[in-house]
This record gives structure tokens, sequence and C-alpha cells, in this order.
């Protein structure tokens, strides 16, 4: 049986938002076919004790909490450092210990890096005198996401200093990432439009598409719901990741007030934790909630009439459409927000500028039996992105290759 070590920026149960979703997928895939160690991060609002329904799956465990960093130590890195700014995110000796006594101990056959920002680790793997094989997890294409972002904010005065610190580092992003890309035994990526920009990245790549996805019948079968204010318009996500930020303040400035000039009632609750600095002007806007953190989200987007995903940056697939799709809501999503489906419009409404967005959302607030045609369509969508039919793929480079 194959013995596989598994690294995660941030521990991955209970799965709240992207990251954590995909990786749970992952381990509790994996773990029902290998030996799985696992070592990771905790986020500052996670216990360090690892939670039962990983240690039951797994060989060992092992949580670090995840190092403070100072905005001097940031601005250092960037003036007198060539690497991107992620690469020192999680630099942390413990965790290098921790991983370094486990390489000495046990002979794996893969570590499976979740994240670009855990690859300055591989440096202790790669100096065994023996080194396991690596399959690094490329949950965005980074430095196309940061390409992304800088050409957004060129276009806005107001935001030339976000862009001059992105172009800094989708430089930096694109030599980094394309390193790491070149000595992995295994690339992965989340979409095929990703795995296009590693090729081209890296001639002769061939990246392994495994999709984001879900466990269908936890969110298929869920019935609890909250008494939201009707009509509801739910978004979910880590709300101090700037894609999320970036959409949801673009859909309350120009697609919120369309809405709420026709719908005076409705509601739209943001939902999410670590809510960013930049959201709080929301707080004053009529019919705007920032929940913060929930013990769970599945609640919210199972009373939302209508869940939207106003994205305009972003990169991979995005989770939080498929949670919704599987929860038989109707979306409302920009192209971007579903980028990486190849077949997004079958399931879900497609709408890039502000009157076609709030035109699609008041329709089906409007109207229930158009919003129910759309929850059915989602819900018919998702099952190809159920892991029992995404991870056969991966176990058989890792497990069975």
């Amino acid at each position: 049986m194959s013995h596989i070590l598994m690294l995660t920026p941030q521990v991955p149960y209970p799965p709240r938002q992207g990251t954590a979703l995909r990786n749970w997928g992952l381990l509790r895939g994996i773990a029902r076919e290998a030996e799985l160690s696992w070592l990771s991060f905790a986020a500052p609002d996670q216990p360090l004790e690892p939670p039962p329904e990983i240690t039951a799956l797994v060989e060992r465990a092992a949580i670090v909490p995840q190092p403070p960093r100072t905005s001097a130590e940031r601005l250092r890195a960037l003036l007198t450092s060539s690497q991107p700014d992620l690469a020192g995110r999680l630099k942390s000796e413990r965790f290098r210990a921790i991983l370094r006594s486990w390489l000495a101990e046990l002979s794996f056959d893969w570590v499976l890096v979740e994240g670009l920002e855990l690859v300055p680790y591989l440096r202790t793997v790669w100096a065994q005198a023996a080194p396991p094989r690596v399959a690094f997890d490329d949950h965005n294409c980074e430095y196309l996401l940061q390409k992304r972002a800088f050409l957004t904010d060129l276009r806005r005065p107001a935001r030339w200093l976000g862009a001059a610190y992105s172009g800094v580092q989708w430089q930096r992003l694109r030599r980094y990432e394309a390193e790491i890309c070149r000595r992995a035994e295994l690339v992965i990526a989340v979409s095929g439009s990703d795995a296009a920009a590693l090729r081209e990245l890296v001639s002769g790549q061939r990246p392994l598409v495994i999709p984001n996805g879900i466990t269908v019948a936890e969110y298929a079968t869920y019935q609890g719901t909250l008494p939201l204010e009707q009509p509801a318009f739910v978004f979910t996500g880590t709300m101090d990741f700037r894609p999320n930020v970036d959409g949801v303040l673009w859909f309350a400035r120009e697609v919120w007030p369309r809405i709420r000039t026709a719908l005076p009632t409705a509601h739209f609750y943001i939902v999410g934790r670590h809510p960013h600095r930049r959201l709080e002007p929301l707080r004053e806007k009529p019919g705007i909630v920032i929940t913060g953190s929930v013990p769970d989200t599945r609640p919210y987007i199972h009373a939302a009439t209508v869940y939207v995903v106003p994205l305009l940056v972003g990169g991979g697939t995005r989770l939080k459409i498929l949670e919704a799709s599987a929860m038989g809501q109707a979306i409302v999503s920009t192209s971007l927000g579903a980028a990486g489906f190849p077949k997004a419009s079958a399931a879900l409404i497609l709408a890039d500028a502000p009157e076609s967005f709030a035109r699609a959302c008041l329709d089906l607030a409007r109207y229930p039996v158009i919003r129910e045609q759309w929850g059915k369509r989602a819900s018919a969508f998702v099952t190809a992105y159920d892991w029992d039919a995404l991870l056969p793929p991966l176990l058989r480079h890792l497990v069975h290759g």
C-alpha cells in the first residue's frame, strides 16, 4: 500500500471554504486507498489539536500554528527578495523540523503539496538521500490570478498602487510557479484553463486535471435553513480573499442599487470569515448584511432566493458554485466567476454587465417557475463534480501507479 504525506496550509476540517473543501475531499478519498500522514498549519481561528474526523483517517497527524507576519516584514521581502510574497507566508522552523523528522522515520512514496505557499518546504524533501516523489496541487494558477488583478487595477487610477504590487508579484510568481512545475513528478490543475496556462508556463508540461469537487449528497439532502429576509441574495466565501472582496464591492456598488430599487425588501447576505476592512462601508448600505464567520454556510445557501457569484478576477473553479448547485439553487454569475466549468451556461445564468446581472437576479426573484428550472439544471450539472467521480485518475497516479 502506498504511503503518502499530505501538506496543507490550514486544517481542512470542518470544510468551510474553498481550499478546505478541496483538501478535505482529497484527504478523505486518498485515506481510503493509501496510508496517509498529514502535516498542516492551523489558521489563527483553528484549534491546534487534530480533529478526530481527520485522525480517524490518517496514520499520523500534526498541526503547527500559522506564523504571524507583519506588514513591515512583507515590505522588506518585497524590496529585498526576488521571491513572491506568497513564498514567505508560512515560514516556520517548527513545521520544517516535523517534516524533516517524519521523512527520516518513514518511507513515503509521495509528498502531496496543497498549494504554492508550501513549496519552500520541498527543499527539505529534496534534501533526502532518496526523496519521495512530489505531487504539486496548484489550487489556483497563481501567476495568472495576479496578472488578472494587475490588468484589472491598471484600469482604475484609485487602484494603481495595487496594480504596482500585482505587477511585481505576477512576474515573480511566474518564475516561482514554473520552477515547481518543472521539478514535481506530478502537477495537478483544477481546470482545463489552468492546465493550459501551466503548459504555457513550462514547455512539455502535462498537468493532471482534477477539478474541485464536493460530496454532493451532503448538500443535496441538507434541510437546515435560516429565516433570512426575503428575497435573499447570498454570496459565500472567505472575505479577505481579494477576488471575493472585489466581486462583492462591484455587486454592492453597481448591481445592488438596481435590485433594491425594484425590490425594496431585498437583502444581500455576504457570508464568510475574515471580512476585509474594505467591506466595512457596505454595512451602512440598506439591505446588506455581513455575517462574518459562520459554523456552516449551507443554511444560508439553502435559504437563498438567488445565489450570486459576482467575481471579476479569478482562476480555477469555484467551489461555491458547486455547493449552491448541489442544493438546487438558481445562480447568477459573471463569466469569470464560472471560469473553469466547460458547460456552466447550461446550469447557471452568466452576466457580466451590471444591468444584465441585476436583470437576471430580478427575473429569478420574481418568477418561481424560472427559478425552479434553473435550480434543476444546476442539480443535474453538479453530479459530474462529486468526489467519487473525480478522484480515480489521481488515485491511479498516487496509489495504483
